[in-house]
């Protein structure tokens, strides 16, 4: 099982997999909190139409994806809705669909279009580079240090989404709301340029809702949810090089074993604690 780690690429993708994972789950948690589980998949599709842009214009190709992504994260940090009927899931799915079509318009264009797509989708994870690694690793340390210092504020946030207090939140609290936006912006511009769209969305999901489905206590969620994300980044990557099959689909089809394994830990045992 171990043989895989022989090969530099393996423990590269294993790294960069454990270094986004365990931060990507941490939020996680918030964005299930808050009920915005297509923020992700609007902020990483927003990110990768900065790329597709970029590759196509030969233009702004280390600067445009992350401007793409603030704007994405100041944009949706602001949204919402006076109207009952309408969720912001519903508002978030709209912008997420659209920044996929335009997206998938500029990629046909491009010399490589159907490869570039399928990499937008699930990323390069075995063509991750040592340099790719340290960027990574510095972002994603600085996010992980500056949520552990205002986690409080972020809680709170949260847990007045949770009780539909979104309109109700003071400008302060709408700072600290965007500053979570901010992060997660961050976090996933450098996440999805390296894993895809696809396994991203499922590190900041799965691991929040598996947790979320064992457990009530704050401390343990978190644990569960990381473990989770550590859980399926090392099968995932042992499944692809034992089997021949690619990184990406096989993280995400791990993460499906861990959520259908949360389920039936709570069909067994409804009375979490």
């Amino acid at each position: 099982m171990l043989e895989m780690f022989d090969l530099s690429f393996m423990v590269y993708a294993l790294a960069a997999s454990l270094i986004f994972g365990l931060v990507l789950g941490y939020f996680g948690i918030h964005v299930v909190g808050r009920g915005i589980v297509f923020v992700d998949l609007a902020l990483g599709q927003i990110s990768s139409l900065g790329v597709a842009l970029a590759e196509f214009s030969h233009f702004g190709e280390n600067w445009l994806p992350i401007a793409f992504t603030l704007f994405g994260a100041i944009l949706l940090s602001f949204i919402h809705s006076n109207d009952p009927r309408i969720k912001l899931e519903a508002v978030i799915g709209i912008i997420y669909v659209v920044a996929s079509a335009v997206t998938v318009l500029i990629i046909s264009k491009t010399p490589h279009g159907d490869a570039n797509i399928q990499e937008v989708l699930f990323g390069a994870l075995l063509a991750v580079t040592p340099g790719e690694l340290i960027k990574l690793g510095i972002v994603f340390v600085i996010l992980a240090v500056l949520h552990f210092a205002f986690q409080k504020h972020v809680y709170r946030i949260t847990e007045r989404m949770q009780a539909g207090e979104l309109e109700k939140l003071s400008l302060k609290e709408q700072g600290w709301n965007f500053f979570f936006y901010l992060s997660i912006g961050l976090a996933i511009v450098f996440a999805v340029r390296i894993g895809g769209v696809l396994p991203v969305f499922s590190y900041l999901v799965v691991p929040a809702v598996s947790s979320i489905m064992v457990s009530r206590r704050k401390p343990i969620i978190i644990a569960v949810a990381l473990f989770n994300a550590a859980v399926a980044s090392f099968a995932g990557l042992w499944f692809s090089y034992t089997f021949d099959f690619p990184a990406g689909p096989s993280i995400v089809s791990m993460f499906g074993i861990i959520f259908l394994g949360a389920v039936m830990y709570r069909f067994l045992r409804p009375n979490i604690v």
